[in-house]
């Protein structure tokens, strides 16, 4: 009796995320905008924090100069104390695609306490930007190669629907082995914690942002004072996009699938560090929501297939059922990222590993070590 009581619980889950939580889970409709503005002349500045980005800063720079867009498109690149050629890499393409004007390179100030390196390079990009008079800032990052037509589109969207802040999740690479494992996962739980309906509805209080593409108002941006609000955020996508909206601006999230990220994250090693680096920060640096955390996902993930194991004919089957939902959630963002159909079985070892990732997080914190990238230390007691 009581196996089967918790067994209902998966199920219970599932239904709820199904029904009850935006359909986060139907790509589709996160890919068709509608009602959309022709953008006119807007004029738009992209801001690209960059620190030893020399590999990709090229196609980043280049995919910008080169957009389908009604009026000319800045382009600042903040070095930040790079050591590797980054901001020789973006002049040079700059130069190669006939658009050295549009291109202004930044030497980024040394990082003071209290800022996160990259909230530090972007508040000096953005001043730098505002100076030109935009009517958007565009924040992007320097491993994102941008559709052909992608800013437009996005211009179009914050237009017609009013918005303060658009964002896109665009599409993140997905070729080696522990790509195509873990990384749809990754996509499927960002929107899972960050419903888009919610997200443009102004009845809800959810708001988020996916870093790698944001188009803001400069207005918005003064009115919540300045990226200065959000200086030590470790997710400072979601920060900002929840400053914006807390003052009451609306925002819009989606995704994409011309604008795409470069970066690689080649092994599970590589994506679990990228999971750690804000996973614990993402609980608060509370031990117990931590704890609370882990139990939730045993139940909503790992209990189903477990119970098909129970030898008890009910629990299985409800155990059956749970999976069975599971992957109706997930099937679509893994025909998004064309991955074979049989995976869709498969995000309850996905899970898991994320758990670990978690779990770790915590670990690095603890240990002074969270947050760490480009060789510095942005969520740990001792940053603190």
């Amino acid at each position: 009796m009581l196996l089967t009581g918790l067994a209902t619980i998966p199920v219970l889950i599932w239904t709820y995320l199904l029904f009850g939580r935006g359909g986060f889970w139907r790509v589709p409709q996160l890919l068709r905008p509608v009602g959309l503005a022709r953008p006119g002349t807007k004029r738009v500045v992209a801001v690209i924090p960059a620190r030893n980005e020399a590999k990709v800063i090229d196609t980043a720079v280049t995919s910008l100069l080169e957009q389908d867009f009604p009026a000319p498109l800045r382009v600042i690149v903040v070095d930040d104390a790079s050591t590797d050629g980054t901001a020789e890499a973006a002049q040079s393409a700059a130069k190669q695609c006939g658009a050295e004007a549009r291109l202004s390179v930044i030497e980024g100030k040394p990082l003071i306490p209290g800022w996160t390196g990259k909230l530090w390079a972007l508040s000096q990009g953005s001043k730098a930007a505002m100076a030109l008079n935009p009517d958007y800032l565009l924040l992007t990052d320097a491993d994102i190669r941008h559709g052909e037509s992608s800013v437009a589109k996005l211009v179009e969207i914050a237009e017609s629907r009013g918005c303060d802040l658009a964002s896109y999740m665009v599409t993140l690479r997905c070729e080696t082995a522990a790509e195509k494992a873990l990384i749809p996962a990754f996509v499927f739980f960002f929107f899972m914690l960050y419903p888009p309906a919610w997200i443009a509805s102004d009845r809800k209080r959810s708001a988020g942002a996916a870093g790698g593409c944001i188009l803001i108002r400069p207005e918005a941006l003064t009115r919540i004072g300045g990226l200065q609000t959000i200086r030590n955020e470790v997710i400072d996508d979601c920060a900002l996009a929840q400053a914006v909206k807390q003052a009451g601006g609306r925002i819009w999230l989606g995704m994409t699938a011309q604008t795409e990220s470069i970066r690689s994250y080649g092994t599970a090693g590589e994506i679990g560090r990228m999971i750690s680096r804000t996973a614990f920060n993402q609980l608060d640096h509370s031990p117990l929501v931590l704890a609370g955390t882990v139990i939730a996902l045993f139940f909503t993930y790992l209990l189903p297939p477990v119970l098909l194991f129970s030898g008890r004919r009910m629990p299985a089957a409800l155990g059956a059922g749970g999976w069975l939902l599971i992957a109706t959630a997930y099937r679509p963002i893994v025909r998004f990222y064309r991955r074979s159909f049989w995976w869709i079985f498969c995000l309850p070892a996905v899970a898991l590993f994320y758990t670990a990732a978690t779990i770790h997080s915590a670990v690095q914190y603890s240990r002074g070590k969270g947050g760490e990238w480009k060789g510095r230390i942005q969520d740990a007691r001792a940053y603190k």
